[in-house]
């Protein structure tokens, strides 16, 4: 693609920053499993084989950085932290769904 002018510069096109939210091997599994509705830490670490509790609180803290997910955390003992996708992290449904249609073609 030598001399190709792309309509875009690359360091703000939006697909890259689409694809820079949802990278990382558990962020997208991390968003399936919050489309079901509610969860706690615990129960997202049982749902997701192999992932560990390190890996799943860093995905879980970038996720929230950038938006994607709610962190509610209730104020008793034990404390009671839940997890949900917010608006924008909804909004990542239908891309999603598109990238495995696209997948099962491969």
């Amino acid at each position: 693609m030598e001399g190709s002018k792309l309509p875009f510069k690359k360091s703000t096109c939006p697909a890259e920053i689409t694809l820079k939210v949802m990278s990382g091997r558990w962020k997208i599994l991390i968003i399936q499993e919050l489309w079901i509705g509610v969860k706690r830490f615990n129960q997202l670490q049982r749902s997701i084989q192999g992932i560990t509790h390190k890996m799943l609180t860093e995905q879980l803290r970038e996720l929230e950085a950038d938006g994607i997910i709610h962190r509610q955390v209730y104020a008793e003992i034990p404390p009671k932290v839940e997890y949900s996708l917010t608006e924008l992290g909804q909004g990542l449904k239908p891309i999603l769904e598109q990238m495995h249609h696209w997948g099962e073609g491969i």
